[in-house]
């Protein structure tokens, strides 16, 4: 860390206005439940040091249109940061596999590693990880609280501030857990979702302090305004609170036997959301992909299927179904994108079978199984597997390969014939 301790704005009013900001190279923890405002304060720090100019590495498992939906809330235009390099954004999946692994505290520790090499690799000013929850999940706290020290330590070293979020705990093995973290880091923020009235959203945070920031805790209720971002009054809303408008009368029967959707309690988790991405953001996540590969050797497969235009002529399959197909096949870890005429996977795994199961099941999940509409249907369909090597440089090395048609480029492999 730097020999002078140097304070640095936030874009939290709460925060600057009593503690005058953040320390750089100090790690903070925000805490807090679901639909509370994490995300927003995140992103309201990750802004911040935009209009600084420094450069924020931004972990999430969000998707990243869905990121980009969020940052437009608060009129933050984090797709024109990202093309100035002053935002990086790294897809951060839970590690589900960790649950069956015998290693479970060394396969984290692991995770934590590779979290310490993307930062080494993009050198940032600042660093924003929403949310770290599933990464902490350790069995034992001592060697939680020796993975999370020296991850912290390593990033401090080089004067990069950093913003976790984690999750409230609901029991007390997790409340453990991020107590262990909480006395590793420089000061905790918790949000605390105000109960009991019906509001515009406001939720209360509360900063405190661990080592540092003398000038204690602080805390004040906060309301999201649109375009305005994250808004702290503390004089604690005294015209917040609403009434509750009665509710108008329902215009589904109430003599049916269906019971009505807004009535069922189906757990969000559950829900399945899409794999198929725009363009822009597959190549954002490529380049995320090849970065995780630089720097931790994680080897990737891309999977591209594509449609000679006479099958579209003739009636036999459209891209569109082509590209349901390839999705009914895929894995729903797995990301697609269809571009021109083609259809691609981006496939995590290394296994070989695993991209054989793939090509395969395409063909079974085609609109019809008649073996007449097979025959003539999959002589319109070719298929091109790359796996990433040291020569991809970014996106753009791979989307260019993949989608020549060349020979000298790539061998075009038709895996129906």
């Amino acid at each position: 860390m730097k020999k002078k301790i140097e304070i640095v704005k936030t874009g939290i009013s709460l925060i600057d206005n009593n503690w005058g900001g953040f320390y750089r190279g100090g790690t903070y923890l925000l805490v807090g439940p679901r639909k509370s405002g994490r995300t927003l304060i995140s992103l309201q720090f990750a802004k911040e040091c935009v209009a600084q100019n420094e450069s924020c590495l931004y972990f999430t498992n969000m998707r990243p249109k869905d990121l980009m939906i969020q940052a437009s809330s608060i009129d933050f235009d984090i797709q024109s940061a990202m093309s100035q390099n002053l935002i990086v954004v790294v897809r951060a999946s839970a590690p589900d596999e960790v649950y069956e692994d015998d290693n479970h505290d060394e396969f984290l520790t692991e995770y934590l590693n590779d979290i310490v090499s993307i930062v080494d690799t993009y050198q940032p000013s600042k660093i924003v990880f929403d949310e770290l929850t599933p990464f902490i999940s350790f069995k034992n706290l001592n060697t939680l609280k020796e993975a999370f020290s020296a991850t912290t330590e390593r990033i401090e070293e080089n004067a990069v501030t950093t913003l976790h979020v984690v999750g409230d705990p609901a029991t007390p093995g997790a409340k453990a857990i991020i107590d262990t973290i909480a006395n590793e880091s420089t000061g905790v923020l918790f949000i605390q979702k105000i109960t009991g009235y019906t509001t515009n959203g406001e939720n209360k945070l509360l900063i405190t302090p661990n080592i540092g920031h003398t000038q204690g805790k602080f805390s004040s209720q906060f309301s999201i305004a649109h375009n305005k971002g994250v808004i702290f009054d503390d004089k604690n809303f005294p015209n917040a609170f609403v009434s509750v408008q009665p509710q108008q009368q329902p215009l589904l029967r109430s003599d049916s036997i269906y019971k009505p959707l807004s009535e069922l309690n189906i757990p969000e988790e559950n829900l399945n959301l899409s794999n198929i991405y725009t363009k822009d953001d597959f190549n954002l996540i490529l380049n995320n992909q090849i970065a995780l590969f630089n720097s931790t050797g994680q080897v990737f497969t891309i999977i591209s299927f594509r449609l000679d235009e006479a099958a579209e002529k003739k009636g036999l399959l459209t891209l569109k179904q082509l590209q349901n197909a390839v999705r009914l096949s895929s894995d729903k870890k797995d990301k697609i994108c269809t571009i021109s005429n083609k259809v691609i996977i981006l496939v995590i795994k290394e296994d070989e079978s695993v991209i054989t199961n793939i090509i395969s099941k395409v063909k079974s999940n085609l609109p019809a199984l008649d073996e007449k509409y097979l025959t003539a249907v999959i002589q319109f369909i070719s298929v091109y597997a790359f796996r990433v090597n040291e020569s991809v440089k970014n996106s753009k090395d791979i989307i260019d390969r993949v989608l020549s048609d060349e020979k000298q480029v790539r061998e075009k492999i038709n895996f129906f014939a």
